[in-house]
Order: structure tokens, then sequence, then C-alpha cells
């Protein structure tokens, strides 16, 4: 059975560094998110264990007042399919919604299929596309929060 918990702080110990070990699996770039992290305002980190090994987990911060940013998540391979990125998002917009924000925002690409795809069947819309400076296609979606 899986544990999900939430953090307004980097965890400590096993938990951030099974969250760089599985960002390093899809992100390549683990190094630098614990500072990147630091950097954000009121950042919330949502995370799913296995007993103790981190399998997924979704990080984001304040955009600004009623606006929040939702910006890494990933799952594990063996453990997608299975429901944990949903149960990680309802939970995030959950604390969300109790913390008056109004306006979720992410930002994907079409490579990520079932990431934008459990985005729009949960209410998010697609703003605009764009390519970054990478030369990167990006998505960005938007899903207005409500109490219900």
């Amino acid at each position: 059975m899986l544990i999900f918990k939430q953090f307004l702080e980097i965890p400590e110990g096993e938990i951030i560094n099974g969250i760089l070990e599985l960002h390093e699996s899809i992100f390549e770039d683990s190094k630098t998110l614990v500072g990147k992290i630091k950097s954000k305002p009121k950042v919330l980190i949502n995370v799913a264990l296995d007993q103790s090994t981190v399998v997924g987990y979704k990080i984001g911060y304040e955009f600004d007042s009623n606006k929040y940013y939702s910006w890494y998540g990933a799952v594990q391979e063996e453990y997608r399919g299975k429901g944990v990125a949903s149960k990680l998002l309802e939970q995030q917009h959950r604390f969300l919604v109790e913390s008056g924000y109004k306006i979720v925002q992410t930002k994907t690409r079409n490579k990520w299929r079932s990431m934008l795809i459990l985005n729009i069947k949960n209410g998010f819309d697609v703003l605009e596309t764009f390519t970054d400076d990478e030369g990167i296609h990006r998505i960005v979606l938007e899903k207005k929060l409500s109490a219900n």
C-alpha cells in the first residue's frame, strides 16, 4: 500500500534522495533541483512512498497570490498506470483550494502524453504552445480551482 505525504519545505534524508534519483531518471538534471526549489516561494512537495521508497512526486510553488505553478512531477515506471500521478495531483489541488489559490498552471511536452492526458482529464485547458530557447515545443495548461 502506498503512503502519500506533503511537505512545505524540502524533506530530508531518504525522501529528498529518492526524489532526486527519480528526477534524474526522467529529467536528467537533478544536480540543480534542490537549489531551484530553495529559490521558489511557498513550495509544496507531494510524495508517494512504497514503504520508504519514493515512487512518485509532484512539486509546485506560488506564482502569485491567486495562481500556483505545478512544476515538476514524476512516477517510477513500474508504478505508472496505477493512479499514483492522479492521487498526487488531487492531493496538490486539494491543498491549493484550501490555501485560497484560484488557478493552477503547468507546462508539459508532447513526448509526455500521459501527463498531458492526465491534466486534460482533470480539468486543465490548453492555453498556448510555444517553442522554448532550446527548440523544445511546450504546452501551457491552466485549471480554475474550485472548492467542489
